[in-house]
């Protein structure tokens, strides 16, 4: 798994990319933390893992591998559970 998740707090960052979706730094670092699964993302190919939040939302977290240990994501949205 991965040490290091990147999060970019600029205006047109990741940070308010996915809080723009409602969802926490919290949330998505959870999910990577404890996915229920890993896909590709069919609209940009990155890969992507689905999961829960803590307070019991289904979402898909898509992240760009930076290196072995690093990533960086990209966006993050609720879905319906499958």
């Amino acid at each position: 798994m991965w040490q290091q998740i990147i999060w970019n707090d600029e205006p047109d960052g990741n940070i308010a990319h996915i809080e723009e979706h409602g969802l926490t730094v919290d949330d998505v670092e959870h999910v990577l933390a404890n996915p229920d699964s890993n896909s590709v993302s069919r609209s940009s190919g990155l890969p992507c893992v689905f999961g829960t939040t803590p307070d019991g939302r289904y979402i898909l977290v898509v992240y760009e591998a930076v290196d072995a240990d690093t990533i960086y994501p990209v966006t993050a949205y609720e879905v319906p559970e499958p």
